[in-house]
């Protein structure tokens, strides 16, 4: 089996919610990620992190995205890291 070396979380949040909801939200996110990586047994701070930003109707769409790794060489070199695999 192939070792992770990214992991990616999202979350939903109404554009009509106060502006506090939404930056509250990202940094539960923050600190999610780094329990998860805790978990995965990989140390959050040799890990790198991309937001990205998407609208789907009324909603905006968060990703936190964490590479380490091979990954993240990738990203560093500006390449696009392969998908992750199931």
């Amino acid at each position: 089996m192939a070792k992770h070396d990214q992991a990616h979380m999202s979350r939903r949040v109404s554009k009509f919610k106060p502006g506090g909801l939404s930056a509250m939200t990202r940094k539960q996110m923050e600190y999610y990620m780094g329990a998860k990586l805790l978990e995965l047994g990989v140390e959050p701070k040799s890990a790198i992190y991309r937001w990205s930003t998407t609208e789907e109707g009324n909603d905006a769409v968060y990703t936190y995205s964490a590479y380490w790794g091979e990954a993240r060489q990738q990203v560093e070199q500006g390449l696009e890291p392969a998908a992750p695999t199931a």
